[in-house]
C-alpha cells in the first residue's frame, strides 16, 4: 500500500512551503516526490508509533518530521482526506499533513529509489 501525503502551511519556514510524499506501508519507507521550501531528503525510513508517524532520515535514522495522528500500521486507516498536524524537528516549524491518495495495488518500480536496496 502506498499513501500519498501532502505537507503544507509551514509558515515559519516559508508561506508557500510544501512537500508531496509517498509512504510505503509495506516497506516502511517514504520518498519525496515534489517539494518547495522544505528541507527534506529524497527518501527515508518510517517509524510508526501509536497515533503518530515519524519520517526519519535515510542513513542515520534521525527523526525529521512528525505526522501527528497519522497511523500507517492500523488496519482501519489511514483514509483519503484525513488530516492532522505536522512538525519539522530541525526548524521546529509547524504545519499540516493531508492524505491525498491511497493506492492499494502493489506496484513494482522499474528502478529502485532507495540507496540501500539490493540490485541497484
Amino acid at each position: 500500500m502506498r499513501i500519498t501525503v501532502h505537507l503544507s502551511t509551514f509558515d515559519e519556514t516559508n508561506p508557500c512551503a510544501y512537500a508531496i510524499l509517498w509512504i510505503d506501508r509495506d516497506t516502511l519507507r517514504w520518498s519525496r516526490e515534489s517539494h518547495f521550501g522544505l528541507d527534506l531528503p529524497e527518501w527515508g525510513v518510517v517509524r510508526a508509533l501509536p497515533g503518530t508517524t515519524l519520517l526519519n532520515g535515510p542513513h542515520d535514522g534521525a527523526p525529521l518530521c512528525e505526522l501527528d495522528g497519522l497511523d500507517v500500521v492500523e488496519d482501519t486507516g489511514p483514509f483519503e482526506g484525513e488530516t492532522g498536524g505536522a512538525h519539522l524537528y530541525r526548524t521546529k516549524a509547524r504545519g499540516h499533513w493531508h492524505v491525498q491518495c491511497i493506492d492499494e495495488d502493489l506496484a513494482i518500480p522499474e528502478h529502485g529509489l532507495f540507496a540501500d536496496d539490493e540490485g541497484i
